[in-house]
């Protein structure tokens, strides 16, 4: 009841906001031209510091309202042109504002190879999407991993964090931060409940989601990449402040007076249990789940071109839940998380002379996971079991990783957007393993070095080919990978991509404590893509096809004797002219996988598959009354499901049963009313209401099915609510950071 009056009250939020008058507005209008007085249409205006502006039309003219008054600056960016600024002063009354632009040569009608990747960047302009755009798609909770689902390839795994990609499992995708390793970019999982991102998206001023043949400056991942480039200095100084009711927050971002250098803290916490006792959960939260996050960053330019970055953020978080346990009634399972995190990164950049840059960067994580499993009674008191069918659920473990990486890359910058990247790399790994009183340790050294070069071919015709050695202390083995991508330009702007590229990774822990002498898995990928961006639209068409080979499997013994295959179809079409003041885009999947791993008797369609996937993301900001609403729906076909196990006198494992779960529906609405609270400071400041319902018609997710040991039972894998809601109230001083509030920690 309680759940449905707070969707009653959003609605009616939205409602309000919809019909809430505006007063005070200032119109701006304009024309857009070129050097010859030419209109030029799709071009973007924006009022720097706030979602305010409008597209050029036909005919170069724009027009929108804003509440905002005194000195002001728009920004005005169209493909192919550089871009404008220009400062404007508002009061009560309109104004016109015509501008020129002038054409940037060395981004007109440029090849960029992108056979399976998505960019998103400051740099990106029309419909290519912004770190912006993915962080806005509703019900995304500040997760990139969770915002890029709504892209094509990605899979919608609702039981567990993580992107999986084409086939490939969630441990097969990386992030990288400015060239290095982010190891556990979550909190640490706990079974059935999405566990949020530990980093900030709003660090991040390009985004590079790459699904397949990506850079061979990259390794250890498998199936995708997700390589991401942290801002430099802010634009000016800034405060915030957050409060909802499963978290609280502030932060401060400081530039200094010659605006070469910059420092930042950000803190926040959540605790979800008053929010578990309005919204009921399925699981039974005796403890939290309690997150709290410190982060620090200080930037600053050294010389004329370099730049030096470091970020340091520590995390923890406390989570207890109770189940009922399948194979018995009257008994419950007790999980207890308790998770510390620290994690530290430094990059620094520079020219040496005209033609070469240096970067180097190096990163450290530390985490450690400690998980007690209990049996309990109906009063919940611990009970110990003997027998097979128990062990698994009572036991006391506690996780320890060490992880350092150091990263070296000099390129040499040619003309025609042409390079040449030479670059080694080295990551040490010590992780601890200990249950009950066994110690399971693993250390690792893995070294990497790399070379890739972007060549002119001829007009409109580019190659990128690299090589990337790896070699791994702890398999004792070594790999030599090859990759390479092609880039057709024609005279419409549209652009044909082909990728090749063999991708190695090594195995995970679970197996490597059992089993050393293993070796590393392998994908080969293959990629042709046919990308169009023009006036505001953004067609992008891709085929693929990934072998693997050398996947672990558990039987006959722990070994790399598994393979399997994937291969898709996959759309994208976004859309920000068609329909004024709305954007929209529209993902298409279509994936077809086998595996033979794990404890799979054969190869099977992984669990976490599906073979169609169609999601519909929609924008719309309502300059008139400072609303934004954010709409994302998803529709995926059902997922396997197997009860897998050994059976026999040899032990043989088997499929018991199987099946298919019922198809997919998720619609989710975010938005934010926004208003000033000091409207004669000097300083800007921009507050608002962020609001947002998941599964706002509450369709009934079934991702899987747990089994009893007998196989007599199963229990559907459920949401651990049917809907889940935020709404609360956050303020920011000295520059628009608004999309920080609505989709950080929600």
């Amino acid at each position: 009841m309680a759940a449905r009056t707070l969707t009653i009250l959003v609605l009616m939020l939205c409602g309000w906001c919809l019909c809430y008058p505006a007063h005070g507005q200032v119109k701006i209008s304009g024309y857009i031209t070129g050097k010859q007085q030419a209109a030029i249409p799709g071009t973007s205006v924006v009022l720097q510091g706030t979602a305010q502006g409008a597209t050029t039309d036909s005919t170069g003219h724009f027009r929108f309202t804003t509440l905002q008054k005194g000195r002001q600056v728009l920004s005005i960016s169209s493909i192919g042109y550089k871009t404008t600024e220009k400062p404007v002063v508002l009061v009560n009354d309109s104004i016109t504002v015509n501008v020129t632009l002038h054409k940037d040569h060395k981004t007109l009608g440029e090849v960029v190879i992108s056979a399976g990747a998505f960019e998103a960047s400051d740099k990106a302009k029309g419909a290519s999407l912004t770190p912006i755009d993915a962080v806005t798609v509703a019900g995304n909770g500040g997760d990139l991993a969770n915002a890029l689902r709504s892209l094509p390839g990605a899979q919608q795994v609702g039981e567990r964090e993580g992107l999986f990609v084409r086939g490939g499992t969630g441990e097969e995708t990386k992030q990288f931060v400015d060239g290095t390793w982010l190891k556990n970019p979550n909190f640490s999982s706990v079974p059935g409940v999405i566990q949020p991102a530990r980093i900030n998206p709003f660090l991040f001023k390009g985004i590079l989601f790459s699904t397949g043949g990506y850079s061979a400056q990259y390794g250890q991942a498998m199936s995708s990449a997700l390589i991401l480039e942290s801002i430099d200095l802010p634009d000016e100084s800034s405060a915030s402040l957050h409060i909802f009711p499963v978290n609280v927050g502030a932060g401060l971002q400081q530039l200094a007076k010659n605006k070469k250098s910059s420092y930042g803290i950000n803190v926040d916490y959540g605790h979800l249990s008053l929010y578990n006792d309005i919204v009921p959960q399925r699981p039974d939260y005796f403890l939290g789940p309690e997150y709290g996050r410190g982060q620090a960053n200080y930037r600053v330019k050294t010389g004329k071109t370099g730049m030096l970055k470091i970020y340091a953020a520590a995390t923890f978080s406390n989570i207890g839940l109770r189940q009922p346990d399948i194979d018995s009634s009257h008994l419950k399972n007790s999980f207890r998380l308790r998770n510390r995190n620290l994690y530290a990164n430094v990059s620094y950049r520079s020219m040496l002379g005209e033609d070469w840059q240096l970067r180097l960067a190096s990163a450290y994580s530390y985490n450690q996971d400690d998980i007690s499993l209990d049996l309990l009674n109906s009063g919940n008191e611990p009970l110990q079991l003997p027998g097979e069918v128990f062990d698994g659920k009572q036991r006391h473990t506690r996780t320890q990783t060490n992880f350092a990486q150091g990263r070296m890359v000099l390129s040499r910058l040619f003309p025609r957007n042409q390079a040449l990247h030479l670059g080694a790399e080295h990551f040490y790994t010590a992780d601890r393993y200990r249950s009950h009183d066994s110690l399971y340790p693993l250390t690792n050294q893995l070294t990497a070095a790399f070379a890739e070069g972007d060549i002119y071919l001829a007009a409109g015709l580019m190659v990128r080919a690299g090589l990337r050695f790896e070699h791994s202390s702890l398999l004792g083995r070594s790999t030599i990978a090859p990759r390479a991508s092609l880039a057709y330009r024609f005279r419409d702007g549209g652009q044909l991509n082909l990728a090749y590229g063999m991708f190695y990774q090594q195995p995970e822990n679970e197996y490597l404590f059992r089993q050393r002498d293993m070796d590393f898995s392998r994908a080969d990928h293959y990629i042709v893509n046919y990308t169009k961006k023009a006036g505001n639209r953004l067609l992008r068409l891709e085929a693929y096809y990934k072998k693997y080979h050398r996947l672990p499997k558990y039987y006959p013994a722990i070994s790399n004797a598994g393979s399997g295959d994937a291969r898709g179809v996959e759309l994208f079409w976004r859309d920000k002219k068609s329909i004024p003041q709305l954007d929209y885009w529209v993902t298409y999947t279509y994936l077809h996988t086998q595996r033979d791993y794990g404890n799979y008797p054969y190869a099977l369609q992984p669990s976490f598959s599906t073979p169609h996937t169609v999601s519909l993301v929609v924008k719309r900001f309502f300059q008139d009354i400072n609303l934004n609403l954010n709409m994302a729906y998803t529709f995926a076909t059902g997922r396997p499901y197997y009860d897998i196990r050994l059976a026999g006198g040899d032990g043989k494992p088997q499929v018991h049963d199987q099946g298919t779960t019922r198809s997919y529906h998720n619609v989710n609405l975010s938005g934010a009313y926004l208003f000033s609270l000091f409207k004669k400071w000097k300083h800007k400041d921009f507050s608002g209401i962020g609001f947002g319902v998941n599964n706002i018609f509450g369709t009934r997710q079934v991702y899987g099915y747990r089994y009893s040991h007998d196989g007599l039972h199963k229990a559907a894998m459920l949401p651990p609510a049917t809907r889940s809601y935020y709404i609360g109230i956050f303020m920011s001083f000295g520059t628009d950071r608004t999309e920080d509030f609505l989709n950080d920690n929600l």
